[in-house]
């Protein structure tokens, strides 16, 4: 087992240890809500909206995210069941956490009256965020890194500070920090983000996709150098395809290992090249279709809030008119009153 320079545990109160990688997730979580708030406050969400769907979200997502790295790692949790929960011990799969996030997301938006696509697009550069706040939590972990590098081409070639070079040193050799450059490029993917959304011709849902495709992309690139990928045994012409669209990385990098025994297929690499794809003719199609009306920039409204706005403005109206009337028959007697006592004079 790789020996840490960093401790992973960063307190602890009695016999419970605090790790680091549970608190770094922690505020990886708390920081992509703040940025989906702010957001949300230009289109008039509620606040609590944001803070119960990431209640909902982070264990649906956790779940997902453990149960998908599990699944591909069956072999190592079979006789010992219980190590499936030992979260903090790292091991757990960022699309399976998407897409815990993304089946608890529709269900939640939709009970709540809005547009999927409306609020994933708020959400996604706070996923990007989260995304890049918690790869740090593998670096606590030592795990998560790429195949062996020289420690010149981390400390003069990449100019790292020395704790992270320190921390890329497991058992005797010097790896790269994938971590570091997943989560690089998930901010680049952020300021994009947050200068495309601002554009007039951008549509409902295009800006969540094309989070989906940036972070893909990077992933496919970055999951190449890593060795400790999940993997399966596939056919020989979908491995052919995956290393040649890989292949241009190798002018300057060399992949990671990837035991031939376990699998010739990283799965990341499959699934980040379907989502890509299937995004591109996502967008084409609703652009085609006439689907992809609705604007980004567009007002979002509920349907729950509008439903619950009119019945309110109906039983104000009907208040109204329930008054309006009782006045019209008090007055009534009035006037009777003043006759019959006209009468009598």
């Amino acid at each position: 087992m790789a020996s840490t320079l960093l401790d992973p545990i960063a307190f602890k109160l009695g016999p419970i240890s605090v790790y680091w990688y549970g608190l770094i997730l922690g505020s990886a979580a708390l920081a992509g809500l703040l940025i989906a708030m702010q957001e949300g406050k230009r289109f008039k969400i509620p606040q609590d909206f944001f803070m119960d769907l990431l209640l909902l979200g982070v264990p649906s997502a956790l779940v997902g995210a453990r149960a998908y790295y599990v699944a591909f790692k069956w072999d190592e949790y079979k006789h010992d069941p219980i190590k499936m929960f030992a979260i903090w011990e790292g091991g757990i799969a960022i699309y399976g956490a998407l897409i815990g996030a993304v089946i608890c997301a529709v269900i939640y938006v939709r009970r709540k009256g809005y547009n999927f696509w409306r609020i994933a697009d708020i959400c996604a550069p706070g996923l990007l965020l989260g995304q890049a706040i918690g790869r740090w939590g593998n670096f606590m972990n030592q795990e998560a890194y790429g195949g062996p590098v020289s420690e010149s081409f981390l400390r003069d070639t990449l100019n790292l500070p020395n704790f992270i070079v320190n921390q890329m040193n497991v058992d005797g050799s010097f790896h790269h920090p994938t971590f570091l450059y997943e989560s690089i490029w998930n901010i680049v993917g952020i300021l994009l983000i947050l200068v495309i959304r601002r554009l007039r011709f951008v549509r409902a849902g295009e800006i969540f996709i094309g989070y989906l495709m940036w972070y893909s992309i990077g992933r496919f690139f970055i999951e190449g150098l890593r060795t400790d990928s999940l993997a399966y045994q596939g056919s020989e012409w979908m491995a052919s395809i995956m290393n040649a669209l890989w292949q241009p990385m190798t002018a300057v990098f060399e992949a990671g290992y990837l035991d031939p025994s376990y699998g010739n297929i990283r799965i990341s690499q499959l699934i980040a090249v379907l989502l890509v794809l299937v995004g591109i003719v996502f967008i084409i199609f609703r652009r085609v279709t006439g689907r992809a009306q609705t604007r980004y920039l567009d007002p979002i409204v509920s349907t729950k809030a509008d439903a619950g706005t009119s019945t309110a403005e109906d039983k104000s109206s009907a208040g109204s008119a329930v008054q309006s009337s009782g006045s019209a028959v008090a007055e009534d007697k009035v006037n009777k009153k003043k006759q019959k006592d006209e009468q009598k004079q």
